[in-house]
């Protein structure tokens, strides 16, 4: 197995927002916002090659929404999904599988694109299989007041006329191997109902997509939780029991939304768990 980081784009997001109910004196220490509260966000996927497979976990958000869309996400940087899927010596069409953690916009926009001769929005990824879960699709496709704004139509529509939209089915607790990938998931509710927490075996370590379970480095401690959650006591008790299980066993995660680091560890401390060293991917 192979894995490569792919940068899709870095933006911004309130800093309260992310944080929920914990003061900003404390949650600016791991994640300084700029004058108007805002701080550094990443949507950092994952390109695994593995024997015959090539699976890309999440999209970024993609670039066919309005500019007035994007004025509220204050995206900076230069990377982009195609340049860095190029960058890492593939093309889109060599993707034979997509996988969402979750359809939230900064997770799946990226699957699809406007295509200005066809006047319409269709799936970037022509040649591969498209996976979410039949119980999140159905969430995302009928979404509460709350999430409504996270869900978008032009996202999920050209997935599902595609045809090339299947669901995986390998919902139990804890890590499960998933035979259609390759790699175990995990299913957790509090951030969203079934998102899915991809788990990894790689030169002998295990590396989890911590995806919205624990968004950055910042976010470790249990009851730093971000006011998206739509069951925060659920995500509570979802990332204590993970970080448990992620000391006992010495998981590395993979930081999707941490722009500054890459890859952490964690330790157990006499206050609980906490950050340990933050890697690069090549240093694993």
């Amino acid at each position: 197995m192979n894995i490569y980081p792919i940068e899709s784009g870095n933006f911004k997001l309130d800093g309260g927002a992310m944080f929920g109910v914990v003061p900003k004196s404390l949650w600016q220490k791991t994640n300084p916002s700029d004058s108007n509260n805002m701080i550094d966000i990443a949507s950092r996927c994952l390109l695994v090659e593995n024997n015959n497979k090539l699976i890309l976990i999440d999209t970024g958000m993609g670039n066919k929404q309005s500019e007035k869309f994007f004025r509220y996400y204050h995206q900076w940087g230069d990377y982009n999904l195609i340049d860095s899927i190029n960058s890492a010596g593939f093309s889109i069409d060599e993707i034979t599988d997509v996988f969402f953690t979750h359809l939230h916009f900064d997770h799946c926009g990226g699957g699809s694109f406007f295509n200005k001769k066809t006047n319409k929005n269709e799936v970037l990824f022509k040649n591969a299989k498209y996976w979410s879960n039949k119980n999140h699709w159905n969430w995302a496709k009928y979404p509460n007041a709350r999430e409504k704004a996270s869900f978008l139509i032009e996202n999920l529509e050209p997935i599902e006329l595609s045809g090339q939209l299947n669901f995986i089915d390998c919902e139990k607790k804890g890590f499960n191997y998933c035979k259609d990938l390759g790699f175990e998931i995990m299913f957790v509710d509090g951030h969203t109902e079934k998102q899915m927490i991809p788990k990894l075996n790689y030169k002998g370590k295990d590396l989890v997509f911590a995806a919205d379970l624990i968004p950055t480095a910042g976010h470790i401690p249990i009851p730093y939780i971000m006011g998206y959650d739509v069951r925060p006591l659920t995500t509570m008790k979802e990332k204590a029991d993970f970080l448990n299980l992620a000391v006992e066993n010495d998981f590395l995660l993979f930081m999707e939304h941490d722009a500054h680091n890459q890859i952490i560890s964690l330790k157990q401390t006499e206050k609980g768990i906490s950050f340990n060293k933050s890697f690069n991917f090549n240093e694993i």
